[in-house]
């Protein structure tokens, strides 16, 4: 019965400290997870808000020039012309890069109206009609400003979402360090009461004779 007792001791401390360090593991895998969730929002913030931000400034510059070149009266017709189709092709070399981009739905329906934009600036530019050319240029400007507070709420909430899993991560972290704690007080315990009932020796009972 003593055996059994002991026994059963033993089996309810192991299944104590198996419990713990299982809470532990799945800790430490969804800290790997979070960590790698955090490292491609940081990326993305990178790759497709930063850069992105970038090409929106490039395009709105090319644009305003586009917009200064046709309202100029002192410019001959090819000219204006030449300027703004060279430039347009200017804007055609960013787009490929633009696409290739993560873009939201409603980015992606802006992004098609810019696109939209050019082709009619290139048309207008063709039939020497500058009115039309700086009308299309202040609609596709006004798309790049619509396009760039997309990139800062996107950008934002990945920043967000970066943030909420580095907080988790930090309670996941506190958690663990109690939990070892916690594993390392019942082990001391275990082999202090091993030690100490070692050193105990129970006395004989007093002889009858």
């Amino acid at each position: 019965m003593k055996d059994h007792k002991k026994y059963s001791n033993k089996t309810k401390a192991a299944f104590v400290l198996l419990i713990v360090m299982l809470i532990i593991l799945l800790g430490n895998f969804n800290t790997l997870q979070n960590s790698k969730n955090v490292n491609e929002n940081i990326n993305a913030i990178y790759k497709d808000r930063l850069v992105v931000a970038h090409y929106i400034f490039q395009y709105s510059k090319e644009l305003h020039f586009i917009k200064a070149e046709a309202e100029k009266m002192n410019l001959s017709d090819n000219i204006k012309k030449d300027e703004i189709i060279h430039t347009l092709n200017i804007i055609h070399t960013i787009d490929d890069l633009y696409a290739k981009t993560v873009l939201t739905n409603n980015e992606k329906q802006h992004f098609d109206a810019f696109l939209a934009s050019c082709k009619e600036i290139n048309r207008h530019a063709e039939n020497k009609n500058w009115n039309k050319i700086t009308y299309s240029s202040a609609q596709a400007l006004k798309t790049l400003e619509s396009l760039s507070q997309i990139q800062i709420k996107e950008g934002k909430a990945k920043l967000a979402n970066a943030n909420a899993m580095y907080t988790k991560n930090n309670s996941l972290g506190q958690l663990q360090i109690a939990l070892l704690i916690i594993l390392g007080g019942i082990t001391f315990y275990l082999l202090i009461v091993k030690k100490i009932k070692s050193k105990v020796k129970i006395p004989e009972s007093p002889s009858m004779n």
